[in-house]
């Protein structure tokens, strides 16, 4: 049977020297390997309640689209600051070479709905937690974050669970 892990493909020396990137496009573009992917990342929260699927730019988009689909549940798009065209607010969020800022419209989601977080890969986790530091100020009750990939040599897993987040990962890769 068909592993998420046998629709990723692997660039190494991208974006420069000593990464392997995890490509995820591959995954997306075969019909079998997204429906496994988007069922596999639904799994531990089919039959909960889920109100809102919370998609981190840009990749989470297409994940959390469908898993959202999936859960009868809506979407909100977590974006990068200066794309989403009526109030928003922002979390700064720091990356290997600099600063960063993503925003939500600020009535995107209401207090005390369920909201799981979705995004392809999981790796410092800064994204992440700036789109938790969102909802969590918007009033949502975050009950996971649900990744394709985790590379949990890079910290992401531990600063999550850190935060009291529920992590779930489809496949890790050491070493990146």
């Amino acid at each position: 049977m068909a592993q998420v892990q046998d629709y990723i493909r692997t660039i190494p020396d991208f974006p420069h020297a000593g990464i392997m990137f995890r490509d995820v496009t591959t995954l997306f573009a075969d019909p079998r390997g997204f429906r496994i992917a988007v069922d596999q990342l639904l799994q531990p929260y089919a039959g909960r309640r889920i109100d809102v699927v919370v998609g981190l730019e840009a990749r989470g988009f297409i994940l959390g689209g469908a898993v959202a689909h999936q859960l009868s549940a809506g979407f909100v798009p977590v974006r990068k600051k200066g794309k989403l065209p009526a109030a928003t607010i922002s979390e700064d969020y720091t990356l290997e070479y600099g600063q960063a800022t993503v925003e939500v419209h600020d009535d995107a989601i209401a207090p005390g709905q369920s909201v799981l977080i979705v995004d392809d890969l999981l790796a410092t986790g800064g994204t992440a937690e700036a789109g938790i530091k969102l909802v969590e100020r918007l009033g949502g009750d975050i009950v996971g974050c649900a990744f394709v990939v985790d590379l949990p040599d890079l910290g992401g897993r531990a600063r999550l669970e850190g935060l009291g987040m529920k992590v779930h990962a489809l496949c890790a890769y050491e070493g990146d």
